[in-house]
């Protein structure tokens, strides 16, 4: 046996054979404890079993475990790639016990693995375990015959695990590996226990206590077991070397590292390939399982590993991106035994050589800069913080890349000055901010920003986990804890919650822990990314540091996810029906419903909207995938994605596409393209089906589309069926019918009305339509007015001109009353008068009487409106009076 994959596949199939459950690894993001910036052990993904927080299916488990140790308290990225074991990932092999098998099972399995299926001379090997652990001592003396010098007591806090101050806890026993006498070290415990020659490759935890207070510890009713191998540790034993970077596996990577420089693997070169091999393992690990470059948090992390490859790749004389490159090798090395490598190569792929391009412009005039502010500098001189403060903040170097390029000619940096330089552009950007009119009311926001940073946000692949409390808001000051009944805003180091922004309202849920009920009313982005959660404390009471499980509402996630993806297809649907000048203006996407505004300058025909929705549900039949990439924004654009109308976007944006062109010039290919950092479907048929129930103006050359998915739709079109039969019943037709008949119902009553107002204007008119008897003469002149009731003003220039007609010569007064009380009146003069009268004079004294104002036209014909239906004779009466 010598290979990795080998070792591997034989730990996990002899404790299977032993009734363990081969159990997955757990992502390197954890899901159950907030604490933890990556996983860093094989015991992680258990924590909750270990607590009896969780119930599982087995008792008996054993993995392989991926681990990430290049942040937080777990940090060895400065020691890769100078030592033989340092890694910033690893794998951690284990077997566990969940109060079923104790110390002597654990101790007889481990034995008989390591000497018998991995055949390691019993003579090579010894233990460690706390020195008051005697059962483990004659244990290990009972089954693995050892002699008492090869058992070796450990009176410090080495050999004693502990979950954290409180919780389950126990003593350790490490089996040591001995390299030969002809490497430096001793065995542990003695002055030279550091060096090389003893190394540890198991360490078995037997979990026995819990410790409820600092001086109180007592018995778990269960014991338990947790143990740790690191996969590349016994690599290089099986494999005869002490070094894990001349194992199979490294030696596949820095192989392909020596081929793409053309550097020999010799002197200086060396530490920079082993660099960049250990560095290729973890970026990839991390993209995986959904980690992307930032500068925050654990995209942060990412990206100063990334980084610090990428110098070690200029260092051997790459002046273009050549780790991306090295993604093959290493998917053909561990793709079998962790799928998730295989799934995710194109997005690793991508992501290396966008960050390797992008910050490949940068590195070398930011080393050029670093050369000369260092030239003439000597072993043991220290590089001034201003300088180290620049290269971070204009070439985004971080402090540790500073440090590390500065590390093979002994010179030091001034941390205390890039501190203070760091903190006084913190400062400076906080008097800004204060006098940034309408933001200057969040001036707290920003406060708390720069206490706690950036919010890691998992929400694209996830709606539970875990987030510990960094701030707690309320009444718009920071407070320390929050009761029962309090309202109030609780922001934490990770959530699933998506903060609205983009024009996708926020997640609502809840937090919740044993006691403990916080209900999420919204959810907000403020500024630098960190997450503000609304809500209100309905049951116990929280405080800065408290580990909450953080429950998305998942109907109501998965109804926003459908109504956004929603908005894509039609963005793409209305440039495919009316042409390429729309552009989104903005959106609105809710669980219930979704708004579109978009630039075109005329109604959306009926036709237009039903091939637009034709359209759209065309690549929801689809069910295809909706994906995500992360690229540089020009390189985006010039993919053909689109913007977002009042997006923000950084250096590296998300690009979410969907569908297959079906026609036109894109039949083939993708369908939607566009930047968005919002929340979407996994497959285009989650969205269900999509329906318009409104498009409309909203303001100059801007139309508005309102629409329904999913469940709304479908209710929608259900009512819409339900009323369109209930009409039908009442006009005892069949549906299918329904608007033949209403056309027809709908032109008799035009028929009815033209009738009928056909007869109220002979009715007004005195019968005859003549005037008859209401003509009289005034000051020589005739004069014709009438009061009309349940006559439309709109008819009453008809009349007036009729009433002229029928005159011959005079001046003609209608004045019309409407059935809903509107008043309006129309005085008429023939020609042969209008140089001596003005029918817009006239209709001014009228519209006076009657309670209006103004009135306009011709001087023959002239119309105005009023109030008072009541003083319709007294308008009459006023015009008589103008004629005489």
């Amino acid at each position: 046996m010598s290979g990795v994959n080998e070792i591997r596949s034989t730990f996990l199939n002899y404790f299977n054979e032993h009734g363990h459950s081969i159990v997955d690894s757990g992502p390197l993001v954890p899901r159950n404890d907030p604490t933890l910036m990556f996983t860093n052990a094989g015991m992680v993904q258990f924590k909750n079993v270990f607590t009896g927080l969780e119930q599982r299916d087995y008792s008996r488990a054993v993995t392989s475990q991926k681990c990430v140790r290049a942040g937080g308290k777990h940090n060895d990225l400065d020691n890769v790639g100078y030592t033989a074991r340092h890694h910033t990932f690893f794998e951690m092999l284990g077997n566990f016990s969940f109060g079923d098998y104790f110390k002597e099972n654990a101790i007889e399995l481990a034995w008989n693995l390591i000497t018998k299926e991995f055949d390691l001379p019993a003579d090579k090997l010894l233990v460690t375990v706390y020195h008051e652990d005697d059962e483990a001592f004659d244990l290990w003396k009972k089954i693995a015959g050892l002699s008492d010098n090869k058992i070796i007591r450990i009176p410090t806090s080495d050999n004693f695990w502990s979950m954290g101050e409180t919780g389950p806890c126990g003593p350790c026993s490490e089996i040591f590996y001995d390299h030969g006498d002809h490497i430096w070290g001793g065995p542990p415990g003695s002055p030279e226990e550091d060096g090389d020659r003893f190394i540890e490759i198991w360490n078995l935890v037997f979990m026995q206590y819990e410790q409820l207070t600092k001086d109180e510890r007592v018995d778990l009713p269960r014991p338990s077991i947790d143990t740790g191998m690191g996969l590349e540790r016994i690599a290089a034993v099986l494999q005869g070397t002490h070094d894990n970077y001349e194992t199979d596996l490294f030696r596949a990577l820095i192989q392909n590292s020596v081929d793409l420089t053309g550097v020999d693997e010799v002197g200086d070169a060396k530490a920079s390939h082993r660099v960049i091999a250990d560095h290729l393992r973890s970026t990839s690990f991390l993209i995986a399982d959904g980690v992307l470059p930032s500068s925050d948090g654990r995209g942060y992390v990412l990206r100063r590993i990334m980084r610090r490859a990428m110098r070690h790749a200029r260092l051997l004389g790459s002046q273009d991106p050549i780790i991306y490159k090295m993604v093959p090798t290493l998917v053909r090395e561990m793709g079998q035994a962790f799928p998730e490598l295989v799934r995710a190569e194109a997005l690793i792929t991508e992501t290396l050589k966008l960050e390797e391009s992008r910050f490949g412009k940068t590195l070398s005039r930011g080393l050029q800069l670093l050369d000369d502010a260092t030239d003439g500098m000597d072993k043991g001189d220290s590089l001034d913080g201003e300088t180290a403060f620049k290269l971070y903040d204009t070439y985004g170097f971080p402090l540790d890349l500073t440090q590390d390029a500065l590390r093979a000619r002994s010179i030091e940096v001034d941390v205390d000055g890039f501190d203070t330089a760091m903190a006084r552009q913190k400062a400076e950007a906080r008097a800004n901010w204060a006098g940034s009119g309408e933001a200057a009311t969040d001036a707290i926001w920003f406060d708390v920003s720069e206490k706690v940073g950036a919010t890691d946000f998992l929400g694209y692949d996830r709606e539970r986990t875990e987030g510990a409390i960094v701030a707690l808001v309320k009444d718009g000051a920071e407070v320390d804890n929050l009761k029962a009944g309090d309202e109030a805003s609780i922001i934490l180091n990770q959530t699933p919650f998506y903060g609205e922004s983009g024009g996708q309202i926020g997640d609502t849920g809840v937090m919740i822990a044993d006691g403990i009920r916080f209900e999420v009313s919204d959810t907000v982005k403020k500024n630098h990314g960190m997450f503000v959660h609304m809500g209100k404390l309905i049951e116990g009471s929280v405080k800065i540091g408290d580990a909450l499980e953080l429950v998305v509402d998942h109907e109501r996630r998965s109804a926003i996810r459908a109504n956004h993806s929603a908005t894509h297809l039609l963005h793409e649907a209305l440039r495919e029906t009316l042409g390429d000048h729309v552009a989104q203006k903005g959106s609105f996407v809710t669980p219930e419903r979704l708004r579109f505004d978009f630039s075109h300058q005329k109604p959306v025909t009926d036709e237009e909207v039903s091939q637009v929705e034709e359209m759209v549900n065309e690549i929801v039949l689809q069910n295809g995938p909706v994906e995500t990439r992360i690229m540089a924004v020009d390189d985006a654009i010039e993919a053909g994605a689109m913007a977002l109308f009042g997006e923000k976007y950084g250096d590296e944006v998300r690009v979410v596409s969907m569908g297959e062109a079906l026609r036109g010039d894109k039949a083939g290919k993708t369908y939607s393209v566009e930047l968005c950092g919002g929340t979407h479907v996994n497959r285009t048929g989650d969205v269900g089906l999509m329906t318009i129930v409104s498009e409309s103006a909203v303001a100059a050359g801007v139309r508005r589309i309102e629409a329904l998915t999913g469940k709304e739709a479908r209710t929608y079109l259900q009512q819409q069926d339900e009323r369109v039969r209930e009409a039908a019943g009442l006009l005892k037709v069949a549906p299918n019918d329904l608007v033949e008949r209403l056309e027809a119902l709908v032109a008799d009553r035009r028929k009815l009305e033209k009738e009928l107002a056909d007869v109220r204007r002979k009715l007004a008119m005195g019968g005859s339509g003549s005037g008859g008897d209401a003509v009289k003469e005034v000051n020589g002149v005739k004069f014709l007015a009438r009061v009309a009731e349940g006559i439309s003003p709109k008819d009453l220039k008809g009349m007036v001109d009729q009433g002229k007609e029928s005159i011959g010569s005079g001046v003609v007064v209608m004045i019309a009353v409407s059935e809903d009380g509107k008043v309006g009146v129309v005085v008429g003069v023939t020609d042969d008068l209008t140089d001596r009268f003005n029918a817009v004079d006239m209709v001014k004294v009228a519209a006076e009487a009657l309670g209006g104002r103004g009135g306009g036209g011709r001087p023959d014909m002239a119309q105005a409106g009023g109030k008072d239906a009541d003083k319709a004779n007294d308008a009459i009466a006023a015009i008589e009076a103008l004629l005489s």
